[in-house]
């Protein structure tokens, strides 16, 4: 049977693009080997549009504030779907300084809040540990964002499989290891066992294995690259709780660390940054660090049980925001690249996703996520050196102006040199992740 719409990656991305194209009537299928698994195994969950909120990111902060707003509703509608919770939580977050340096890097962050009309509070040391009582006497102070909360990506992945199951999603609990494309046009993907799953149009959803996936032309491949994090979960025994009643991030001697406290008496600490491509083992060093910070905000955190040490795979991009929508390659799409905001983006992501399969169009609004961004602008700057080559070879043939030419010339050929050794080495670091064994898209 030919679906209308094939998603590679049954992360939780994955899963909400299928769930809404079936609600809109699509015959849709997802293959992967572990639906629900990935990335959602590991993350926090943190609904952080604000407290993530990084300089240079305004696009992203519009697309991230517009998932938060429809988080509610979504939870509500994804819950009545599935008859499962998703674990929302509208508990808000506290963002804490330790010291004088960390304290002067909060009230930056408070500046850019203000800057940008977000919703903040700077609080006294005092007044956080009158929030949180266990806090560290040393906590200098805060900002609360009662805005930011938390989801459980774990139940939110489970929800979504199930919803997709009642909307009759096919599920192929396969490994796709290449795309098919005949006379210029996607018509489907290839499994492990050989069989090949006919589609009229293909979502690759694959996460930090994006790339990774064969027959995808150079062109088009998604320039994601996996970045490892390490999370720790302890569990608070009901004579220490509530331990914590909202989030709690911090800064320490610049590592940045977060405790998110889940409703079931869980405590997730996390997370580590680390480029080391397709590696997910859990390190002395990573727990360590993770416990040692998080001890530093919360003494008592060191009578907790320790239960579960895990590491995943963010998938980065190059601008730190996803790529969706639909590629130059007819029937290929993408909803892949959300790095540390794929449990926020869920929400906005499906709709956009939803609304790309049904008009053939990514919405204006999200133009700034355009799957293909990256490969216009790689289009334009060999536009630029094509343009800048020709008018050297003009220079070279003018009479009475030989000399004057050549030195132009030689100027031009080592612009074009600079920017040729600067693109190879932007490329080189997209792929490098991807470039060491072709490992099939999970």
């Amino acid at each position: 049977m030919t679906s209308d719409v094939l998603v590679v990656g049954g992360g939780i991305i994955g899963l909400v693009t299928a769930w809404r194209a079936a609600r809109g009537g699509a015959a849709v299928a997802v293959v992967d080997p572990d639906p629900g698994g990935g990335a959602a195994r590991v993350a926090a969950g943190m609904l952080a549009a604000v407290t993530e909120h990084h300089h240079g990111e305004q696009e992203l902060l519009a697309l991230n504030l517009e998932s938060a707003r429809r988080w509610p509703a979504f939870a509500a509608e994804l819950a009545e779907a599935s008859g499962m919770d998703v674990g929302y939580r509208s508990c808000g977050t506290l963002a804490v300084a330790l010291d004088a340096d960390d304290r002067a890097e909060l009230r930056e962050l408070a500046e850019l809040h203000r800057s940008h009309g977000l919703s903040s509070e700077w609080l006294t040391g005092r007044e956080c540990r009158r929030l949180e009582p266990m806090l560290a006497p040393g906590v200098r102070g805060g900002l609360r964002v009662d805005g930011d909360h938390q989801a459980d990506p774990r139940l939110l992945a489970a929800a979504l499989l199930r919803a997709c199951e009642r909307a009759g999603v096919v599920v192929h609990r396969r490994r796709a290891v290449r795309l098919e494309v005949t006379g210029g046009r996607v018509t489907g993907v290839a499994t492990e066992d050989g069989a090949v799953l006919p589609a009229g149009r293909v979502v690759l959803a694959g996460g930090s294995r994006s790339a990774e996936l064969d027959g995808v032309p150079e062109e088009v491949r998604p320039p994601v690259r996996p970045v490892k994090g390490q999370v720790v979960r302890l569990a608070v025994p009901p004579v220490y709780a509530p331990f914590l009643s909202r989030t709690v991030r911090a800064v320490v001697r610049g590592s940045s660390v977060y405790l998110v406290p889940r409703e079931n008496g869980e405590l997730v600490v996390g997370a580590t940054s680390e480029e080391l491509g397709f590696d997910t083992t859990v390190t002395a060093g990573g727990v360590y660090t993770l416990l040692r910070d998080a001890r530093e905000l919360l003494p008592g955190i060191t009578e907790l049980p320790l239960t579960e040490t895990l590491a995943g795979l963010r998938p980065g991009t190059p601008d730190n925001a996803p790529l969706l929508g639909p590629t130059s390659l007819d029937g290929l799409l993408l909803a892949t690249g959300h790095y540390r905001n794929g449990v926020l983006l869920t929400p906005v992501t499906g709709d956009l996703m939803a609304e790309t399969l049904a008009t053939g169009a990514l919405p204006a609004r999200a133009r700034a996520f355009a799957a293909d961004r990256f490969a216009v602008k790689a289009r334009g700057a060999e536009a630029r050196g094509g343009a800048a080559g020709a008018g050297t070879a003009l220079a070279g043939t003018a009479g009475g102006e030989t000399a004057l030419g050549k030195a132009v010339g030689g100027r031009a050929t080592a612009g074009e040199a600079v920017v040729g050794s600067e693109a190879a080495a932007g490329q080189a670091a997209v792929r490098q992740a991807t470039t060491a064994g072709r490992e099939v898209v999970a």
